[in-house]
Formats: C-alpha cells, structure tokens, sequence
C-alpha cells in the first residue's frame, strides 16, 4: 500500500469527497411472542464515508459505522471483520483502494460485491452476507479480499478472492429467533460461555457469550468467477462459486447441566454454478436467474434456487413481479437457517412510485404458493430541504408457525425514523 501511495504522490491534485448521515429509528411491535416481551426497539446510526482519488487510475474508499441499540443487540467494542453474532458499536464499514487500468478494475480490501439481477430472492448472490437481525429489513455486510473485472466490448469478466464473513442470525430471545426443538430452553437467557471442541484445522470455534450459542467460522478463503456479455437482445451472466454457505446449519447440543443444551452454528462448504439472463421486449423485460448448490459437509442439502421476474418501468411506476422456486435434490440437513430458501416456493413482488422530487411510496410482498405463510411491507419517505428525510414503515406478517415466514407471525410492525445527510 506504501508503494500505492508513493508512485501516486507526483499526481497534481487529490480530489477528496465525503458522504454520511446520523440516523434514529423507532420500531414497535403490537404483539409480544413468548421468548420477547419487548415491544419497541429504538436504533441510532452515525456512518461516515471518505473517497480520496489522488490519481486518475487510483482510489481510496474508507467507512466506519457507529451504532447503538435500545435491545441488547449492540456490543462495546471496535470489528472489522463482522463475525461476531452481535452488532459492534464502532465498525469498518469499508477500507478499500481501487486501481483501473484500461479494461481492467481491481479493488482491494473490504467492500461490497453484488452478483445476480433478480429482487428479493437472489441465487447467485454468493459474495453477499447480511445482517439478519431483523429478518425482514436486512443490511448488506462487507466482504474482505480482492476482486477483478475485466472488460473488453461487450464481454466481462469478473474474479473474486474473499475471506469468509457469515451472516449474522436474529438472537436467541429475542422475537427473530430462529425457533426449533426445545426452543424454550435454547432460550434461556442464562450465558453459556464453555464451548464444544472442534477438530477441524480450516475453522474456528468462537464463543458468544448470548444465551449459549457457538459458531464455528470457517477460516478459509473463497472464490468465484462470473462472465458476463451483453447481446442486441438482452444480456446473460454464468457464474461459479467455491467456498462456504454464510447461511448455517444448526445443530443442538446437550449441556452438562440437564434439560439444557446449546445452539451450534456451522457454516457448510458450498459449491454454486448459476447463470442469469434479462432480456428487454417492449412491454416487459424478463429476467430469469438460478443456481445450484451442492456440498461435501454432513448435513447439508444439495437444492436448486431460481427466480424468474417480470419488470416494467410506466410513468412514476417502477414495478417487479415474479415466483421463486427451490428444488431440493438431496435432503440432508436437520435444521439450518436460510432465508433465501424460505422465501422460495413463493410469489413475490415490488413496487416503487415517486410521487415528486421529496416523496417516494415502495411496497414489496411475499407470498408462499401454499398460502401457508405471507409477508407485505409498505414504506413512505418524505425529504425536507437537502439533508433530511423521514421514512415510514409499515410490515404486516401472517401465517403457520411450521412455515419460514409463518413463524414470525407476532412480528408484523410500525418503524418510524429520521435521517439527516451530510
């Protein structure tokens, strides 16, 4: 980075810019479910992003996140790598230099990599993991590692390298927990901080001290390729991916003490071979993508993920509908968490309308094919002069406790917040 530095020293000018906002959410919840009895959670947000680019080819990307939470979801200390189950009160959101050279771009670092077309549901979206705190209203997580991509005319090609970082999973306690068998006990709000022994030479055991859970990180690396060309009638990508699932398996293990046991998170070797495609028709432009998974981990199921969409872009409408589907050819896991699979074998759909230049209305459902689970979110946002903004949002969840979104049928909830930009 030193050399980066100096060979961009001679450049006559750097052109530095900056982005951010403070922000402060409130959620409430009408319902209580039986391991939450809380019924309002009041977020606050400060993130600050600073871009230098002291030569044409070069530039610097760094973010840093401060947080604090009214429910226990916050933990008081500095992250970087975002691994750990609770959110930390000061993080690197991104440190990344970008160097472009002709056809080629190669960023380095921690960052964000995005594959896929598809809303909502997106299969071949392996580089991405979220915080899943709130299942519903998800955040991006960054990755570290490197990335290339090569572009020549219509032709792309695009290399990553990235350290693991897993999701992070909703708490156990609290309303987004993952329910299962014994859930009560898994539950108990006594901290568990002796972990299992694990003998795996490419992994890590790390111990959080948050109701007796555990997760075992891998300490791999992964990688994936993805080409991708753009034709007179549409454009398609085809990908592959070898690394690991940031969705776990869950395993329950028997405490020492009986009639308790702890909550294992394993993070599964996952192969992916995906391909998408959007092709335009003057009406509608249809967009299909899927990708296939398989495993050599026990426990672990090899499935199919696919999406096929309709857009339509008329007036100030933006509009996206579709179906997910999901098709398991090997049936091996006993419990794991995985919200791209729940929201499969489902109907979904997106709306967008700008009423004006401040005011914007998005509403966006999910509905299982079944009808044994469903989920609608509507969210209005006001502007006020250059730097702030409310936002309105309203979710409505309802179905069968044995269904993905079913379960969280206690969850449905009003959020109300105020951001200002700067």
């Amino acid at each position: 980075m030193c050399l980066v530095l100096a060979g961009a020293a001679p450049a006559s000018a750097q052109a530095v810019s900056q982005r951010g906002f403070a922000d402060v959410r409130v959620t409430l919840f009408p319902q209580e479910t039986p391991v939450d009895r809380v019924r309002a959670i009041a977020d606050a947000a400060l993130r600050e992003e600073v871009f230098a680019k002291p030569a044409t080819w070069l530039q610097f990307a760094a973010g840093l996140d401060l947080r604090q939470n009214t429910h226990d979801q916050v933990e008081q200390r500095v992250d970087i790598r975002d691994r750990r189950t609770l959110r930390a009160a000061a993080s690197v959101r991104r440190l990344a230099a970008t160097l472009a050279r002709g056809p080629l771009t190669v960023d380095v670092g921690k960052q964000f990599i995005r594959w896929g077309k598809a809303d909502i549901v997106t299969p071949t979206d392996r580089f991405a993991p979220r915080d899943f705190l709130n299942v519903i209203d998800t955040e991006l997580l960054g990755v570290t590692g490197a990335r290339g991509v090569f572009q020549r005319g219509a032709h792309s090609l695009d290399a990553a390298w990235t350290l693991f970082t897993p999701s992070r999973i909703p708490l156990l306690g609290q309303r987004w927990a993952v329910p299962g068998p014994g859930s009560q006990t898994v539950s108990d709000p006594v901290p568990q901080t002796v972990c299992e022994t694990v003998s795996d030479p490419v992994s890590q055991t790390v111990c959080d001290p948050v109701f007796g859970t555990e997760a075992v990180i891998p300490d791999g690396s992964q990688v994936g390729i993805r080409y991708s060309h753009v034709a007179s009638r549409g454009e398609y990508s085809v990908m592959v991916f070898d690394g690991f699932n940031h969705l776990p398996n869950l395993h329950a293990v028997q405490d020492a003490q009986p009639g308790r046991f702890r909550l294992v998170r394993r993070y599964p070797a996952m192969r992916t071979f995906g391909a998408d495609a959007a092709v335009p028709t003057r009406f509608v432009t249809l967009k299909g993508e899927a990708a296939f998974s398989t495993s050599d981990t026990p426990g672990t199921d090899d499935y199919l993920l696919y999406v096929v969409q309709l857009e339509r872009i008329t007036g100030e409408w933006q509009l996206a509908a579709g179906y997910a589907g999901e098709v398991v050819t090997a049936r091996r896991a006993a419990a794991t968490f995985a919200p791209d699979r729940g929201l499969a074998r489902a109907f979904v759909a997106r709306a967008g309308y700008t009423i004006d230049s401040n005011r914007s209305l998005a509403i966006e459902g999910v509905a299982r094919q079944n009808g044994r689970g469903i989920y609608t979110k509507v969210e209005y946002s006001q502007a006020r002069g250059q730097h702030w903004r409310g936002t309105v949002t309203g979710a409505i969840i309802a179905g069968r406790r044995d269904d993905f979104l079913g379960q969280y049928n206690r969850n449905s909830h009003i959020a109300a917040g105020i951001r200002y930009s700067f």
